[in-house]
């Protein structure tokens, strides 16, 4: 009986076993290169290295002196020797005509009645001194006038007083100081107080006022509290402020080099980051990180490279540093043959985040639909990649031989939190974007970030291990296209297809919705603008396979097979229709009414019959060269409110123009990737002013 249990028992053991390994899924542990020449980059990578680069950059935000302004700006020159300490040949900081600046000397600000202490200072916190600034030497009262709207100033005598308030500083500045004559502006505005007691906003005031500006104080969300307490309380205080600055003249500098492909004159791959972004705020996340990031990209890969333990790409990796938007819109301008030769663009900004510790996510932010590209899906490959490669699954814990710990030394062994997230701008990515450059962009970007253009982003905030990280994805990114053949182009071709049904799926879930969620008058206008979602999403699927053809060297063979994905597509979009159509027919049926017809309409045949085509004026003038031919056009025409019409829609529409999307694809395109539906007369009133610009043609 013992001998029949223990049989019984250990025939039960090996039956789970079995059903536990059939349970076991094969996660994302490949890549598109070969495993030795990913476990090279993987190794050389230092998270180590990179973060010391954040430290010597943005220990602190540092006041920068006149002759800083007028030689190499310290960070410019650091990024220059450590390439040239590498053995990197062709660095150079590239110098373009820049501006004045406000540059602040000193900055202080002491309680004198009823105790002597001192309650700000530009010498210990740059944030605590509002840029803009003028020169000031005041004793004054202070009043509180709490969010420091009109409303809240009514009715106080403020001439000659110094105003408490939690309110940003330029607001209540020109209301209390330029409209009330205060004497100034003391601003306890935090959005991050309830997190992060210590940390002030980097900001400055601005005014469109022509009476001179005063001056701004940032006290961190503790230190307000303690005097905003005591106004409460009706103290009397009084304040003795004075303020020191002036103006410095800088010119724009951009540092880059490059790993020089195999093939002359080849194609381009450029990986950038913002250096600056003004000269007072100098932030470690913010975008210390990012260049940091890329400055130990641009050292692994020449080093592998240079040792011959990578090939040497066919095309060449770039690497570029620039103030934000003002460095990198004269350099894409100054290399134009440059930018035709330029395949994509991955612009970091803000990647080196301990994760939980700013309950974060390393983002990546594709192109829009009018930008189709494989860089986007290459990208995601890598997240994916080196997500999962450090990670433990309960399904597979017995498994980890093929898993890649990528950690650095003094980091953390946090997981890779990361989304694939639809495209948004505000960096240099979209210099690269614009319709007058035309060179496909994405970003890898940490959000939230709890200290974000605050004097709490230092590099305590970070992490080498997600330093690391970003450096591995974003050279690994760069390299694949650099490298890619046919081979390659094939590969990412087919992951394109198997990444493209999860967003078809997500555009299907999407619609399903939408149609649930529509009463019996509405359904038939969300029926037909969800099943568009679909088709905008196919569509856009298909031309970043055409995309692929660029990295192929037998284009004819590359072009059958992208036709081969593209039948697959076509099937995902047909059954996701389907599923569509019958979510919105038991809506109906449920409703007693009938199923919606979705014939065109008269505007809608006319519409997908105007299929305009780029010209090659758009490029002509570079970055938003194009904007004054607009102008004009409308002007002459008398339809400038075609423009304004078309709104934040417009420079989509302008990417839209490939000779083979419709003013209705348009449509689509734009209702599936904004929040709001576009009115399609705005879209085809927009295309022709386009037409009279002679920026399209149809």
């Amino acid at each position: 009986m013992k001998r029949s249990g223990w049989l019984i028992g250990l025939a039960l053991i090996v039956f789970i076993t079995a059903v536990g390994s059939a349970q076991m899924t094969t996660w994302f542990q490949w890549t598109y290169l070969p495993q030795k020449l990913m476990d090279e980059i993987i190794g050389e990578s230092s998270g180590e290295t990179a973060f010391n680069h954040v430290v010597v950059m943005g220990a602190n935000s540092r006041d920068r002196k006149a002759e800083e302004y007028a030689g190499t700006l310290m960070e410019s020159q650091y990024v220059l020797d450590q390439l040239k300490s590498y053995g990197v040949k062709d660095a150079e900081i590239a110098r373009f005509p820049g501006g004045e600046t406000w540059d602040g000397v000193r900055g202080e600000l002491w309680e004198v009645e009823p105790i002597h202490q001192k309650l700000a200072s530009y010498t210990d916190l740059r944030a605590m001194l509002a840029e803009g600034s003028n020169n000031a030497d005041v004793t004054a009262e202070l009043i509180w006038v709490g969010e420091g709207r009109s409303s809240d100033l009514e009715g106080k005598e403020l001439a000659g007083k110094i105003v408490v308030t939690t309110g940003q500083a330029t607001m209540v500045h020109n209301i209390a100081c330029q409209q009330k004559d205060a004497a100034g502006v003391i601003s306890i505005a935090s959005p991050r107080g309830g997190t992060d007691p210590f940390s002030i906003p980097f900001g400055g005031i601005r005014t469109f006022s022509d009476k001179p500006v005063k001056f701004a104080f940032n006290l961190p969300p503790r230190e307000g509290a303690l005097l905003q307490s005591r106004l409460a309380r009706g103290q009397k205080i009084k304040v003795h402020a004075v303020v020191e600055s002036g103006r410095q003249k800088y010119d724009l500098q951009d540092p880059t080099c490059s790993i020089p492909g195999t093939e002359p004159g080849s194609e381009e791959i450029i990986l950038s980051a913002h250096l600056f972004e003004g000269y007072v705020m100098q932030g470690a996340n913010d975008n210390y990180s990012g260049c940091a990031a890329i400055l130990e990209a641009a050292r692994t890969l020449h080093t592998l490279v240079e040792s011959g333990r990578l090939p040497r790409p066919r095309r060449t990796i770039r690497f570029l540093w620039a103030p934000e938007f003002s460095g990198t819109i004269p350099w894409v301008s100054a290399h134009p043959e440059l930018m035709k030769r330029t395949l994509c663009n991955i612009n970091l900004d803000m990647v080196g985040l301990q994760l939980s510790k700013s309950l974060s996510f390393l983002v990546a932010l594709r192109t829009t639909y009018g930008n189709p590209h494989y860089v986007n899906d290459v990208l995601e490959h890598y997240y994916r990649y080196v997500s999962e490669s450090n990670r433990n699954y309960i399904a597979n814990r017995y498994s980890q031989v093929d898993a890649r710990r990528m950690v650095a030394p003094t980091g953390t062994e946090e997981p890779l939190y990361y989304y694939i997230a639809t495209h948004f701008g505000s960096s240099d990515h979209e210099v690269f974007n614009d319709w007058g450059v035309g060179v496909p962009a994405v970003m890898m970007n940490n959000w939230p970030d709890l200290w974000y253009h605050s004097s709490g982003d230092r590099p305590d905030k970070l992490d080498p291990t997600q330093l690391k990280r970003a450096v591995i994805i974003a050279a690994a990114t760069a390299y694949t296209i650099a490298a890619a053949d046919d081979g390659i182009a094939s590969q990412i071709a087919g992951e394109i297809v198997s990444n493209a049904s999860g967003r078809l799926g997500h555009q299907l879930g999407r619609g399903i919705e939408e149609v649930k969620r529509a009463d019996q008058n509405q359904l038939p206008g969300v029926y037909r603008r969800t099943r568009g979602y679909i088709q905008a999403a196919a569509l856009n699927e298909r031309n970043t396979l055409d995309s692929v053809i660029e990295l192929s060297s037998d284009k004819a063979r590359m072009g059958k097979h992208l036709s081969t994905l593209k039948a697959a597509l076509n099937s995902l979009e047909e059954g996701s229709l389907k599923a569509l159509e019958g979510q919105m027919r038991m809506a109906t049926a449920l409703a007693g009414t009938k199923p919606v017809d979705v014939d065109q309409t008269p505007e809608e045949k006319k519409a997908s019959g105007i299929v305009p085509r780029p010209t090659p004026k758009i490029r002509e003038k570079g970055y938003r060269g194009y904007r004054a031919a607009i102008d004009e056009a409308a002007k002459t025409s008398g339809k400038q409110g075609a423009v304004s019409n078309a709104g934040q829609a417009a420079a989509e529409i302008q990417l839209l123009c490939n000779g083979k999307n419709s003013a209705l694809d348009m449509k689509k395109m734009l209702d599936t990737q904004f929040t709001r539906p576009t009115e399609l007369d705005s879209i085809v009133q927009y295309l022709e002013i386009l037409k009279v610009a002679g920026l399209v043609d149809y």
